[in-house]
C-alpha cells in the first residue's frame, strides 16, 4: 500500500510518553492531605479535567476549583508539580520519530492535554521541541479527541488534505474519529508495528 503521505501526527500520551491517572491523583492527594479517591472525584466526576484540557479554564482557575472542592488552599507550585510530574519517556517511539524527521518527513503532535502537562513535557523532553513542528493540542483548539473539530484543526495546522495525513494514537475511538475525518489513522501497539505501518505506506527511513 502506498499513499501520498505528507504529514505524520503522533499522539503524546501512551505513544511518546507514558503516564497514569493514578499517579497524578496520588501525588496531588499527598500535597492536599486527602485521598487519591477524593482527588479523582474532584477531577473527573464533574468534568473539571475535561474543561481544563479543552482550554475552557486557565491553570489558575483549575487550581482554584480544586482548592474549593477539597475545602482547603494548598501551595500552588507544589500542587502544579504534583499534577504535572507524572510522565516517563518512551525512547523507542521517540527514536522512530527522530528518524522520520531526519528522513525529511513533517511531524506534529495531536493530543488531548492540558497546559500543565504540555508545558511540563515540552520543558523536560527536548525531542518534542526539536523533532515536531506542529502542535494540535486540545486546550489550544478547544476540542477533545475524538470530536471531529480537533481533526479539522489539526488538518488546517498541517496545511495538508486529510488523506495526506497519517495519525497514530493508542485509543481506538480516537483512531476511529480520525478516520471519520478523512485521516489515515492506526492504533499504536508498539514502535515496530508503527514502523511497519509507515513502510507499508511508502515511507523510507532508518529505524
Amino acid at each position: 500500500m502506498t499513499t501520498s503521505l505528507k504529514f505524520i501526527y503522533f499522539d503524546l500520551g501512551k505513544v511518546l510518553v507514558d503516564f497514569t491517572v493514578e499517579r497524578m491523583c496520588r501525588q496531588m492527594a499527598e500535597v492536599a492531605q486527602t485521598t487519591p479517591e477524593e482527588i479523582h472525584r474532584v477531577l473527573f466526576s464533574n468534568g473539571l479535567e475535561q474543561r481544563y484540557e479543552r482550554g475552557l479554564i486557565s491553570t489558575e482557575e483549575f487550581y482554584e476549583q480544586v482548592c474549593q472542592e477539597i475545602g482547603r488552599r494548598v501551595d500552588f507550585k507544589r500542587m502544579a508539580q504534583a499534577a504535572a510530574d507524572i510522565f516517563t519517556w518512551k525512547p523507542e517511539s521517540a527514536a522512530l520519530a527522530v528518524h522520520l524527521r531526519q528522513a525529511g518527513y513533517r511531524l506534529g503532535i495531536l493530543s488531548n492535554t492540558s497546559p500543565l502537562h504540555w508545558e511540563h513535557c515540552l520543558s523536560r523532553y527536548c525531542v518534542l521541541r526539536e523533532t515536531f513542528g506542529v502542535y494540535a493540542l486540545s486546550y489550544r483548539v478547544g476540542h477533545l479527541k475524538p470530536a471531529p473539530e480537533i481533526y479539522q484543526a489539526a488538518t488546517e495546522l498541517a496545511g495538508c488534505a486529510p488523506e495526506e495525513i497519517f495519525f497514530v494514537d493508542d485509543h481506538v475511538p480516537n483512531v476511529q474519529g480520525a478516520r471519520s475525518a478523512g485521516l489515515d489513522a492506526v492504533q499504536y501497539t508498539g514502535p515496530a508495528d508503527l514502523a511497519h505501518q509507515l513502510r507499508q505506506r511508502g515511507c523510507r527511513f532508518n529505524y
